[in-house]
């Protein structure tokens, strides 16, 4: 489909070979690849405006504070924020969950109080909860999941009480590739005036987001998994909570005066920006979201369904393999995010395998424990794609899952 080949043009990565064999990358739930743009931003900023940003005075500096900026204003409108001052840069979605957890509650929670999180969740939206709780009092409920994957939001109301001080979700997760309903949760937690942060990390990626119409109160993700550089991240958060909230760190450019006195803060969204950000690749933001405008094609769209349904109903239908996270009645609830096990057959030999055979798949626990032990496993195979995977590809895939199966049963 020329669509598809005009795309895979633009990441110089998915012309190379691995192992002598053209590579197939199916781990895209982890890092994407980035396309050629986005690889210019930075080599751009890196090797003509290496310069402190909001700093000085001089074209260079000049040049790094508009490009980061320009980022800013992408994903303004990307997210639908009300303002732009609500836009907080981050090195990632766990140093955005952290800055939330920290500051939040610091702010709002006090001992006795209660943060709940959900049984699906990843590491970085259950650790930085537990350091909280654990330094102010508070303690930690989980919402579970079903045997299918998906959220029991029906025991919701019993889990929420007047203790409740916030709920952090994630909107799908990346073990179970289920689209999980944000927008009823939230819904349910603001009738009690309780907040909500949605763990966005494969949301932003696979979902039109539009935080003003979901009503979440912070809304996380990663550049990395979104087509940019490594190193980036996001924190959406309604202004009324970002202003209560004190900093998370202290350092140069977030502060307003400073003495050995006191101390005030810089207005938003430089509070929460100490010390010299990650600006060459914050910059890449930009033409990282450029590119996904690029892919809401009809056309492209479909094709890409297709290729999840394909490989859904192969792996459904395959007797040694469980499948985790299966969709209900439709497949538009469920991402291309397959996790699975194989009865007799580790996950890791079945990933070296593939990788012998040029397949980038993902192995392990997928920072996910909790859900492991729920599902009984220690670990999962997962294979998760982008639109820049082919039918091809996939068919493939499944050729040499069977014959990497048949070697190890």
């Amino acid at each position: 489909m020329a669509i598809i080949e005009e795309i895979r043009s633009l990441f110089p990565v998915l012309s190379r070979k691995v192992y002598g064999k053209e590579l197939v990358y199916f781990d895209n739930a982890a890092t994407s690849q980035r396309p050629q743009s986005v690889i210019e931003m930075w080599n751009r900023i890196t090797s003509e405006s290496n310069a402190n940003i909001h700093r000085a005075v001089h074209r260079l500096a000049d040049e790094a504070t508009q490009a980061y900026e320009a980022a800013r204003d992408t994903v303004k409108d990307f997210l639908n924020a009300d303002s732009r001052q609500e836009i907080i840069f981050t090195s990632g979605t766990t140093a955005s969950v952290n800055l939330v957890a920290y500051s939040f509650g610091e702010r709002f929670v006090c001992e006795g109080d209660e943060v709940v999180v959900t049984e699906a969740e990843h590491h970085s939206n259950i650790v930085p909860w537990q350091l909280m709780c654990k330094r102010r009092g508070a303690s930690l409920k989980v919402l579970p999941v079903d045997d299918s994957g998906y959220l029991q939001i029906d025991k919701l109301d019993e889990i929420l009480s007047n203790r409740t001080k916030i709920v952090a979700v994630t909107h799908i997760s990346n073990v179970l590739g289920i689209i999980n309903p944000v927008r009823e949760i939230i819904e349910k937690c603001h009738l009690r005036g309780i907040p909500v942060l949605v763990d966005g990390a494969q949301g932003a990626v696979h979902c039109k987001v539009d935080v003003q119409d979901l009503d979440c109160d912070f809304y996380v993700f990663s550049g990395h998994k979104l087509y940019a550089a490594t190193g980036t991240g996001v924190l959406y958060g309604k202004k009324k909570w970002l202003d209560e909230m004190p900093p998370y760190m202290g350092g140069g450019e977030m502060v307003g005066t400073v003495s050995f006195e006191e101390t005030t803060y810089a207005p938003l969204p430089m509070k929460f920006e100490a010390g010299t950000q990650n600006f060459a690749s914050a910059a890449t933001l930009k033409p990282a979201i450029e590119f996904i405008n690029l892919l809401n094609d009809n056309e492209l769209i479909n094709y890409n369904n297709r290729i999840r349904d394909y490989l859904l109903s192969e792996l459904i239908s395959n007797s040694r393999i469980h499948l985790y996270g299966v969709p209900r009645g439709t497949n538009e609830d469920k991402i291309p995010l397959f996790s699975f096990t194989v009865e007799g057959v580790h996950h890791e030999d079945l990933a070296l395998i593939l990788d012998k055979m040029g397949i980038a798949v993902r192995s392990g626990q997928m920072c996910a424990e909790p859900l492991m032990t729920r599902f009984g496993v220690t670990g999962m195979l997962r294979v998760s794609l982008a639109p820049y995977n082919t039918m091809e590809e996939a068919e493939y895939f499944v050729k040499c899952l069977d014959k990497a199966i048949e070697m190890l049963s």
